[in-house]
């Protein structure tokens, strides 16, 4: 009897690549519908447009909670804990990350998923059906510095993308100082309809719903003594 060897289709992958002054987000929208769910004239073609109003349907929302140390500004690393909710239903997926900018990674929370682990600079996801929800935390090599006075957190490009379209996603952001040698100075893009801007005591962040692509900074000095 013959037997079809054919290779198995490769697994639809959200990578998170971390490289210097740049965390990146990726995501593919699996579901067709998506396709009728806009109008074709309607389908962004990458130009990054922030929504005022949100979707009609729930979105895949990115959300990053980010521990800046006292030992951050000397070595780079930080902490992260990483959220990603109504995730597209695939049969497989994985979540990657650049290798030597990752450490310690390891899945918290695997709702609507059969299979979540982590493996070396990746999370393997097996079954995602919809609604889906993934968390994970590790830490990265992510703040850089801009000189000797200041630092910069850079995060991006950021895409919900679907053949040759862009579709709606929610990125949110939050940022904690636990070291008192640093303070907050700008946002880029900068506190807009459609991209809000939080700082409340010791953190700072941001909140947005868009289609296109997204990349922001977040810029910090250094405290004189």
């Amino acid at each position: 009897m013959a037997h079809d060897e054919s290779p198995s289709p490769p697994p639809e992958r959200i990578a998170c690549a971390l490289i210097p002054l740049l965390l990146t987000t990726l995501t593919w929208a699996s579901d067709p519908d998506e396709l009728f769910f806009k109008g074709t004239a309607e389908v962004n073609e990458g130009e990054l447009h922030f929504l005022t109003t949100p979707p009609e349907r729930p979105v895949h929302h990115h959300h990053n909670r980010i521990t800046i140390l006292d030992s951050s500004l000397e070595d780079g690393w930080v902490r992260l804990d990483q959220c990603h909710r109504n995730l597209d239903a695939v049969p497989s997926a994985e979540v990657t990350y650049r290798p030597g900018r990752i450490r310690n990674l390891r899945v918290t929370r695997a709702v609507h998923i059969d299979g979540a682990w982590a493996e070396e600079h990746s999370v393997q996801l097996r079954n995602v059906r919809r609604g889906a929800e993934l968390c994970v935390e590790a830490e990265t090599l992510a703040l850089a510095p801009n000189g000797e006075a200041s630092y910069s957190l850079s995060n991006g490009p950021y895409m919900r993308r679907f053949l040759d379209g862009f579709y709606p996603m929610r990125v949110s952001m939050t940022v904690r100082l636990d070291t008192d040698k640093l303070r907050f100075v700008e946002s880029i893009p900068e506190d807009q309809p459609g991209f809000t801007l939080r700082q409340q005591g010791n953190e700072v962040g941001y909140d947005t719903v868009f289609e296109g692509i997204l990349t922001t900074v977040l810029r910090f000095d250094r405290v004189q003594p």
